[in-house]
C-alpha cells in the first residue's frame, strides 16, 4: 500500500470514527426492562404461599414499542412451564402460549402490556377477553431489580396477591 493510500484510508476511517460518535446521543437508550431476569424467592411473598414457584427466569427483549418476552419457571408441583408472547405497550390483547411439562397450558390465552413511564409498566394476563389477574411492574432506579405486584386469581379460583422481586443478570 502506498503512502498516499495509507493517508487516504486513514481519512476515510477518521470520517467514519467521527459519523459513529455524531450519531451517539441519537441512539435510542436500551429499556430497563430488557434483560434476563431471575425471580428472588427469599424476597418474595406470595399469597396464598403454596402457589410459589420453584424457580423462574424471565427472557425480555425490548424494540422500540414492542416487547418480547420467554418466561421458563419451575412451579410448586416441579412442573416444568413455559410461556411466550410478543406484544407492544398499547394496552390490546396479543397471543399468549404456555406449555407445562411440554403440553399445552390454555389457563391464559392473551397478554396485554401499557408503559406507564421509563421505569413503570402494567400487564395484564386474560383468557377469552377476561382479565385474570394485573401486574404492576416497576423496576428500581438502579435497574438491577424490578418488583412485580400481582392481584388476580389462580387457576383454582383463589385470590392472589403476590409481591414478586426478580433480580437481573
Amino acid at each position: 500500500m502506498s503512502r498516499q493510500q495509507i493517508v487516504a484510508c486513514r481519512a476515510l476511517m477518521s470520517l467514519v470514527l467521527v459519523g459513529v460518535l455524531a450519531s451517539a446521543p441519537f441512539a435510542q437508550a436500551a429499556s430497563p426492562l430488557a434483560g434476563t431476569w431471575t425471580v428472588n424467592l427469599a424476597k418474595s411473598k406470595y399469597d396464598p404461599p403454596s402457589q410459589a414457584p420453584k424457580s423462574a427466569t424471565v427472557k425480555i427483549e425490548v424494540t422500540g414499542d414492542t416487547i418480547k418476552v420467554v418466561n421458563d419457571t419451575v412451579d410448586a408441583q416441579g412442573r416444568a412451564v413455559r410461556s411466550e408472547y410478543t406484544a407492544k405497550f398499547d394496552g390490546k390483547d396479543y397471543p399468549y402460549t404456555s406449555t407445562i411439562d411440554g403440553k399445552p397450558n390454555t389457563a391464559q390465552d392473551s397478554v396485554a402490556w401499557k408503559k406507564i413511564d421509563d421505569r413503570t409498566y402494567e400487564l395484564t394476563g386474560k383468557l377469552k377477553g377476561q382479565a385474570l389477574g394485573t401486574q404492576r411492574i416497576v423496576i428500581a432506579a438502579d435497574g438491577k431489580s424490578r418488583t412485580n405486584t400481582v392481584t388476580g386469581k389462580n387457576a383454582e379460583g383463589q385470590t392472589i396477591t403476590n409481591t414478586v422481586v426478580l433480580d437481573k443478570k
